[in-house]
């Protein structure tokens, strides 16, 4: 007798392993462990994650929330089959930018999605949150994992970031101290951090097809790894991780009155020093002093990109600008130094009607 009744299926049959989504897990259990705060409550897994307010520091705290994602930087990694430092990219765009409010970090939430979940792949994406969330002193409290097939190509993923951080209402940096004759720090980048990416799988592409030169990537395509650049592999160059400036900066905070604090992401210096700037001001930068990688010189190069255009799309060498009082700038510069950034004078605030920023050479 023939059987009408259609076959049984299983999720696993559509695509979907919930096992391996159970076993990676576990394997988050440890990292998390090692980014643990005593204000947590609770253990991984549960529906919600549990975080006490530290009230015993704060008389009047106020909670900050940022987040971000890693960009088409992911693609590079994918290309290199490079997991282990992206996570570390993740949690820097997040904590970077509440810390610009005097913000310090208490807790990274991720969302990591992809069309199929590897165990491993995603165990070094995870190791990458947990090491960034180390560095930012923040505990990475949960997350989600989704495997979705059908909306993601075969090996693609993507990430995104949430961090809560705490500050004194009376400590919140808002950029309203900020006064003509104040003294403008940058703090140097690790690279370009975690912007501008597509335009740099664009001049990959195109050096790769221009007359003999061999780039390592085209059409989100493998290709030769020993391509050296500066004494690195170009993927090693491209990849480092951004830079994470939490800790030195919230130390920062306690010697000195730090007036503003601009996180240099997409829109590069000309679009996100005039954000923390009060109206009527203008941030007056020299171009010329600091040390800039020779990688965007390259990048420059290869793209012959205008410099109005490097200096809206890419950190140029400075990944945060610090504003001071201009007695502050030398207690400032060599404290520093002595938590281990390379940091330069790189201009002042002037007073200007309608300019909010000036960027020279001379």
């Amino acid at each position: 007798m023939k059987n009408n009744n259609p076959p049984s299926l299983s999720y696993r049959d559509a695509g979907v392993n919930i096992d391996s989504g159970n076993r990676l897990v576990e394997r988050i259990k440890p990292i998390a462990a090692r980014t643990h705060r005593p204000e947590m409550l609770g253990s991984l897994g549960g529906f919600g994650a549990l975080f006490e307010i530290p009230l015993e520091r704060y008389k009047n705290p106020v909670l900050v929330s940022g987040t971000d994602g890693v960009g088409t930087k992911l693609k590079l990694a994918l290309a290199y089959n490079k997991y282990d430092s992206i996570g570390i990219d993740l949690v820097a765009m997040c904590v970077n930018d509440i810390v610009t409010l005097g913000a310090e970090p208490l807790f990274f939430l991720d969302y990591y999605a992809t069309e199929h979940l590897e165990i491993e792949v995603a165990t070094q994406l995870i190791e990458g949150i947990g090491k960034g969330c180390e560095l930012a002193g923040a505990a990475l409290v949960g997350g989600e994992t989704a495997e979705m097939p059908g909306l993601y190509q075969k090996g693609d993923y993507d990430l995104a970031g949430f961090c809560v951080g705490i500050v004194e209402k009376t400590a919140i940096i808002d950029g309203n101290l900020v006064s003509a004759g104040d003294a403008l720090i940058g703090i140097a980048s690790s690279g370009p951090h975690s912007n501008g990416y597509s335009l740099i799988r664009k001049i990959l592409e195109l050096s790769k097809n221009g007359a003999g030169s061999n780039s390592p990537l085209s059409n989100n395509e493998k290709m030769s790894l020993n391509d050296v650049f500066e004494g690195r592999s170009l993927d090693q160059v491209l990849l480092e991780p951004t830079r994470i400036y939490v800790k030195p900066l919230l130390q920062l905070m306690q010697q000195i009155p730090v007036h503003a604090l601009a996180h240099i992401t997409g829109g590069g210096l000309l679009e996100n020093v005039p954000r923390v700037l009060p109206s009527g001001l203008c941030a007056n930068i020299n171009t010329r002093s600091w040390q800039r990688s020779p990688i965007f010189d390259w990048l420059q190069q290869q793209g012959n990109i205008t410099d109005k255009e490097m200096y809206r799309t890419f950190n140029c060498g400075i990944g945060m600008v610090i504003c001071v009082a201009p007695e502050n700038r030398d207690k400032a510069l060599n404290y520093l130094k002595e938590m281990g950034e390379t940091a330069w004078t790189i201009g002042e605030i002037e007073a200007h009607p309608s300019e909010t920023i000036r960027l020279h050479n001379t």
